[in-house]
């Protein structure tokens, strides 16, 4: 158990070694079905963000400020506080000054894309998640005239996709996470983070993807958020946080491909597995709390919808307060 503790081993990473991989993982073994479930996706996407999320998105999200538009003669029932004096002035005649929104702006998807991420006993993966969300969040995002990009990463960034407007670039999205393989082992966070924080100068709203069951990227969030405005989509399974009661197994981790032995009947085994999962769950809240940064918890194998919609409202009423 300090071995695993030691390594910050994820039981949704670690597969029976007789168990095939990529037979839980979700991921479509060719382009047909890749291409189907790309559709699949935006499909669904579209309807969410048709009948639930434009709105909220557009009042959350409202831009980098407001640029003058034109100035157009009083009417009665304007506001006399947008009456333009200096025109006034000049010319004796009552003018009113018109705004109208810069909007702007990036959304960067910084994605998991590690071994641990196309696993599990559900019927759908952490990965397959993390597709939809970026569909959902990047088809609301192109609908209000905003860029999308994305950055996968594992134990080194994987991809980067530069910012871009428009319906095909979210599918390019949403193809590049299912179909990502990634080449290199582990999970890194800082290393996600500090690739985007050289490679993105524009401040951008960063949504960034993972289970969180790593530690170690402290300083790089620090200095990512000093630029832009991370908000954290924590994808877990239910197994994450509780190993359930069962025996010795000889088990593979999916990222590092290492098989271990575990005693699953061992009360205390489980409790220490539990405990480490806590410990990194405070100290990423610890964190977060200190950056004002906000998490949307995703529990895989139930809806999203609810939680994402807690998220936008609870934003609105800060920005209204």
């Amino acid at each position: 158990m300090i071995a695993l503790r030691r390594a910050g081993r994820r039981l949704a990473g670690l597969l029976p070694v007789r168990a095939n991989p990529t037979a839980t993982s979700g991921a479509p073994d060719d382009a047909t079905q890749l291409l189907d479930r790309v559709r699949d996706i935006e499909l669904k996407a579209r309807k969410i963000v048709d009948e639930l999320l434009l709105g909220e998105y557009h009042a959350v999200f409202r831009g980098l400020g407001i640029e003058f538009d034109e100035l157009r003669p009083y009417v009665p029932g304007d506001e006399v506080r947008d009456i333009d004096w200096k025109t006034y002035a000049r010319t004796r005649e009552p003018f009113v000054r018109r705004y109208r929104e810069d909007r702007d702006l990036t959304v960067m998807f910084v994605v998991d894309v590690s071994g641990s991420h196309r696993t599990g006993a559900l019927a759908v993966s952490k990965a397959d998640i993390a597709a939809e969300l970026c569909a959902v969040l990047g088809l609301a995002a192109i609908r209000n005239n905003d860029r999308a990009g994305l950055l996968l990463f594992a134990g080194k960034p994987e991809r980067f996709v530069r910012p871009a407007r428009g319906a095909r670039h979210v599918l390019r999205v949403i193809r590049e996470v299912l179909n990502a393989r990634p080449r290199t082992t582990g999970t890194d966070i800082a290393a996600a983070l500090e690739y985007l924080t050289g490679i993105q100068r524009r401040r951008s709203t960063v949504f960034l993807v993972s289970d969180f069951l790593t530690s170690g990227y402290d300083r790089a969030l620090r200095a990512a958020a000093r630029r832009h405005d991370i908000i954290a989509l924590r994808l877990r399974a239910p197994i994450d946080a509780t190993l359930p009661p069962g025996g010795l197994a000889r088990v593979r981790d999916a990222e590092t491909g290492q098989e271990i032995d575990i005693d699953a009947g061992s009360l205390a085994f489980r409790e220490a597995y539990a405990a480490h999962v806590r410990s990194l769950d405070a100290a990423r809240a610890r964190t977060f709390g200190e950056l004002h940064i906000d998490e949307i918890p995703i529990v895989v194998g139930e809806d999203y919808i609810p939680a994402l919609l807690r998220f936008f409202r609870r934003r609105a009423r800060v920005a209204a307060s």
